[in-house]
């Protein structure tokens, strides 16, 4: 990657919080699955800490041993791993205990309540924590020690410093303080084979007509125009939203995220389904998809029975298996419904900092956690990162030397044509059950021709009054 796109992503995100589009969350949906009583100070931290010094300024305890919990799904955990052999070569008297799981919170929510819980976790998945109960809670260790310790490449500049603009706000939850240090850097789109693409003598459409043109012609040759994780239809919204912002502005998806009546009957919420029920009316989505999990469609899709599939950029790497060696995967912006009325260009795309990592108050070797997590915000480590899972990482200027697999290379190409034109919606943050259950529910049964455009919109309203009436749940607004 050069260093115009590097400059071209700090600046689309610093632009985006200008805008208002990238706010920093405060608590979110409260789950009913409680973690058990408060973690006592969070900015205090666990035992096995030495005095901080300028070779040792977070006061590891060389010596003590360190659990790390790392998801394991679309970025594997090797490079967790390298990282781990990293730590161990700078604290050779400590031995680091590794596991992966797809299991977050069935494995580690027991874990809290015991007060035993492992040093460093990787909250992400189907299954991960909620991370406003686990703040809510007093579970989770502040991480402002880690951002202000000097960076392991350049001591003169502070970890923070390195950090892509939006990071450390994506891992806030009501205040200064930082919870979570969110490791990856996520572009999501509409992914496709571009060698299919070339074959069929089709280029990318640019709106929404195009692509319903495409479609019947793929229809036409026994292809399906789309495919998406059918028992995860939250996929749909790495487009829908985007779509939405791209139709009505960002202010269409703010009123979404402060769930403001009637947002989700506003006219771009809409025309956005009107347009993605026109994908299952005209029968251009695959057969069978309602039924595929994320990684059934994702080898459908790679192995040629749909074009298009709404994904994150995390599915270079998770369908690796299953991808042809000529496949050359890329990905591009939601088209365009109607560009001469669309309040944001073809362009506007959703992008952000993601993959979670948290260290819990109560852990034995909180200081550890936290120069682990230094080590993997190395450019070593995160040059690393990027060649084993394709996808772009949360530190500025790490991948400009690295050879980019052809997803991620679009991926870095689409995020720099989007200029200021990201959106970060905070709806699947600040509400993670109406996110996932009800709102991308909703789109899937609309998806598999089950309901109605009408019924849809009156879906997603209902589901967001509700959420709105609930007094058990904080509900955080974006800034004026």
């Amino acid at each position: 990657m050069d260093a115009a796109t590097e400059y071209s992503r700090r600046d689309v995100l610093g632009r985006a919080a200008t805008m208002g589009l990238l706010a920093a969350p405060a608590a979110a949906l409260l789950s009913a699955c409680a973690i058990g009583g408060a973690g006592g100070d969070s900015s205090a931290g666990g035992a096995r800490r030495e005095p901080a010094t300028k070779d040792n300024p977070l006061g590891v305890d060389r010596s003590a041993p360190l659990e790390v919990v790392v998801f394991d799904g679309g970025f594997g955990d090797t490079y967790a791993r390298n990282a781990e052999a990293r730590y161990r070569r700078a604290n050779p008297g400590a031995a680091v205990k590794h596991s992966a799981t797809q299991a977050i919170q069935p494995q580690l929510q027991p874990r809290f309540v015991a007060g035993d819980p492992p040093d460093l976790i990787d909250n992400s998945g189907a299954a991960q924590m909620d991370m406003a109960t686990l703040v809510a809670q007093g579970q989770l260790l502040d991480l402002t020690p880690l951002l202000d310790a000097p960076s392991l490449d350049d001591p003169s500049r502070k970890v923070r410093d390195t950090l892509l603009a939006g990071t450390v706000e994506k891992g806030q939850f009501g205040g200064a303080r930082t919870y979570a240090l969110n490791y990856a850097f996520t572009v999501f789109g509409v992914y496709h084979s571009q060698k299919l693409l070339d074959d069929n003598g089709w280029t990318y459409p640019r709106t929404w007509d195009e692509m319903l043109k495409i479609c019947a012609q793929a229809k036409k040759k026994g292809l399906a125009g789309w495919t998406y994780a059918g028992r995860h239809p939250n996929y749909l919204t790495f487009t829908f939203y985007p779509f939405v912002a791209k139709i009505g502005g960002p202010e269409a998806i703010r009123a979404m995220d402060d769930l403001e009546p009637g947002a989700f009957r506003q006219d771009a919420v809409k025309a956005a389904v009107e347009a993605y029920y026109e994908l299952a009316a005209k029968g251009y989505v695959l057969k069978g998809t309602p039924g595929l999990d994320h990684i059934q469609s994702q080898t459908a899709w790679t192995q040629g029975q749909a074009v298009f599939i709404p994904d994150g950029s995390w599915v270079e790497n998770e369908a690796r298996a299953t991808t042809p060696a000529d496949f050359r995967m890329a990905v591009a912006p939601n088209p365009a419904l109607d560009p001469a009325s669309d309040r944001m260009p073809f362009e506007t795309i959703w992008a952000e900092a993601g993959e979670p990592f948290v260290v819990p108050a109560k852990a034995r070797n909180t200081a550890g956690a936290m120069e682990l997590l230094r080590t993997m915000l190395t450019r070593e480590s995160v040059q690393d990162f990027s060649r084993l899972v394709s996808s772009l990482s949360c530190v500025r200027g790490a991948t400009d030397a690295v050879d980019l697999a052809p997803g991620l290379k679009s991926g870095s190409a689409m995020l720099n044509a989007a200029g200021p034109n990201v959106v970060v919606p905070m709806l699947p943050v600040w509400y993670s059950t109406l996110n996932k259950e009800q709102i991308g529910g909703t789109l899937g049964e609309l998806m598999a021709g089950r309901i109605k455009p009408d019924e849809c919109l009156s879906r997603f309203q209902s589901c967001a009054d509700r959420t709105a009436r609930d007094s058990s749940i904080e509900h955080p607004k974006h800034s004026a």
